[in-house]
């Protein structure tokens, strides 16, 4: 395990395997352990850098104050990162949240990125304040689709820091909903690189819709729907995404 500091942002991650690097994030809240599958897959042919998001994993600030401004400060210290690790430009494999940190990183700074693979991420937020204000008290009274997810976040972070986080995270997401949902849909058009945006059939944060509207939008994307999985695919159809992934990265 190594560090990197920039700004408020203080990254954990893991460095392995030769080749081409790959930049593995995992999603808001995550850790990179719930990707072991992935990352050693790729690792295999890959120099694969498996980086906790600001806040999440073990990765701080902690607890963190989300404000609307985090999807590009996270896009920008990731892009450091790489940087600093002589490791741009590099493919870009990212759930939720990282995926949509990969999706701006090619929008800032587009020769430090090869290419992209998302799963769960849609360039917006759409408008489900619904599941915004469900975040909210995700801590005290989830309902019943967040429960496990909720007993997670108190058993990672603690019962006050998750308070912490969920509340300022559905302010923010509320926030950028009521402002049109974007964070890097609008500035599709300017990604070059190849990207493979998948998402999960019944994915409710990342509706098929919205990821395929991004993923036409991108000159280079391809969209792939994961039949029946809902939003975390790596979880719900592991071996269907590590092929899906290994296969795609190895084309590029």
């Amino acid at each position: 395990m190594a560090w990197f500091d920039h700004g408020a942002a203080h990254i954990s991650y893991e460095d392995a395997g030769t080749g081409q690097p790959v930049l593995l994030l995992p999603g808001w809240a995550g850790s990179i352990d719930e990707l072991t599958p992935v990352r050693d897959a790729l690792v295999l042919n890959f120099r694969v850098i498996a980086a906790d998001l600001p806040g999440s994993g073990k990765s701080g600030p902690q607890p963190r104050t989300y404000t609307p401004a985090y999807f590009r400060d996270d896009a920008e210290a990731l892009l450091a990162l790489l940087q600093s690790i002589q490791a741009a430009p590099a493919h870009i494999a990212g759930f939720s949240d990282g995926g949509e940190e990969a999706l701006l990183m090619a929008t800032i700074m587009p020769d430090a990125v090869r290419s992209i693979v998302t799963w769960g991420a849609a360039g917006s937020l759409g408008n489900n304040l619904q599941m915004a204000d469900a975040m909210a008290i995700m801590v005290d009274n989830p309902i019943p689709p967040m429960q496990e997810f909720s007993a997670y976040l108190k058993a990672a972070y603690g019962e006050a820091n998750a308070r912490v986080m969920t509340q300022s995270f559905a302010k923010t997401l509320r926030t950028v909903m009521e402002a049109g949902g974007d964070i890097s849909r609008s500035l599709a058009a300017s990604i070059r690189c190849p990207a493979l945006l998948i998402t999960g059939e019944h994915d409710f944060l990342a509706p098929p819709a919205l990821v395929a509207d991004m993923a036409q939008a991108i000159p280079r994307a391809e969209f792939l729907e994961a039949k029946g999985a809902s939003h975390a695919v790596h979880h719900e159809q592991p071996e269907w995404l590590v092929e899906t992934v290994v296969a795609w990265l190895a084309r590029q």
